[in-house]
């Protein structure tokens, strides 16, 4: 697996802290990393300015971005620790996810850490369109932060998918637990496997007055168990970490990850795009809504980003 040797970090200018540059410090200082801090800003009426020249527009972008790098420079020293290399970088851009992606596919960054909005009132985590954006189209691994620690024996919760022979899915499966297993290693935490398997379709219970639904479930659950068992002994995990449960995978893992209060659930997103997309939608984006801990989202291999420019 390959490590986490650079840290992109998007921080977010309207907030005082910045949890995902705290966790990447974390991170950075356990694999002896470096750190780039991104920002990406745009200011539409600077565009539209008709009265003044294309020059002088220019020199104007240059001063906001000369203001943001001196907030970033401010912030970093903040973060800053003798055993990390902390860098900064101010683009100006009008979609901050595009020039998300682009920097780090260009500059062959291993990991985007990015923090996101708590709702003061109910606590509860908003996630922005650039959020999702990422985790759809982004082939670099994007991890995603709340304010909160990393407790040494924490607890990282893998989403896989056994419930396919697809080539693609099965690669996943053990490219998540490797990454899992990584920075378990890191952190001194355990990894544990979570899969959610389907229930009994109605209408068959419906149309099939001698259909058995309760054998039906306990096949389709012990299919499902052995796949998970046999994915963990091969990967060197304990079966006593292996969690099936009847339900939907937007479902089953945010209650398995609130059960283990796990620091971190990591999965795959298969990066669909266009009217796929909107129809099927995406187990990462329901997931990030209803768990309660960061969230790591891998790409297959091989995936390309329609962003990717090389």
């Amino acid at each position: 697996m390959k490590e986490y040797k650079k840290l992109l970090v998007v921080v977010d200018p309207t907030s005082d802290t910045q949890p995902a540059l705290a966790r990447a410090v974390e991170l950075a200082t356990r694999n002896q990393a470096s750190i780039t801090v991104f920002l990406s800003i745009f200011d539409f009426s600077y565009e539209m300015t008709s009265i003044l020249s294309g020059q002088e527009r220019e020199a104007m972008r240059q001063g906001v971005i000369a203001q943001r790098q001196a907030w970033i420079d401010e912030v970093v020293e903040h973060y800053s620790t003798s055993e990390v290399t902390i860098e900064s970088e101010v683009i100006w851009h009008n979609r901050p996810f595009e020039s998300i992606i682009q920097y780090a596919i260009s500059n062959e960054f291993d990991l985007i850490v990015k923090g996101t909005h708590e709702h003061d009132k109910l606590k509860s985590v908003i996630f922005t369109p650039t959020d999702w954006h990422l985790m759809r189209k982004s082939p670099v691994p994007v991890l995603l932060v709340k304010e909160h620690d990393w407790p040494v024996a924490g607890k990282i919760l893998c989403a896989i998918n056994v419930g396919s022979e697809d080539e693609d899915h099965i690669s996943l499966n053990s490219k998540i637990v490797e990454h899992a297993k990584d920075l378990a290693k890191r952190f001194d935490a355990q990894v544990h496997l979570v899969n959610g398997y389907p229930g009994t379709p109605v209408n068959l219970a419906i149309e099939l007055p001698d259909f058995d639904a309760h054998t039906y479930s306990e096949t389709i659950r012990m299919q499902h168990e052995e796949r998970v068992c046999e994915l963990a002994l091969t990967l060197g995990i304990s079966t006593d970490n292996c969690h099936v449960k009847e339900g939907l995978p937007e479902d089953v893992i945010p209650d398995v990850a609130k059960k283990l209060d796990a620091e971190l659930v990591i999965l795959g997103t298969v990066g669909r795009t266009g009217f796929s997309a909107a129809l099927i939608g995406n187990t990462a984006e329901h997931v990030i809504d209803s768990i309660n801990c960061d969230l790591l989202a891998i790409k297959p291999d091989g995936y390309k980003s329609p962003l990717d420019e090389s």
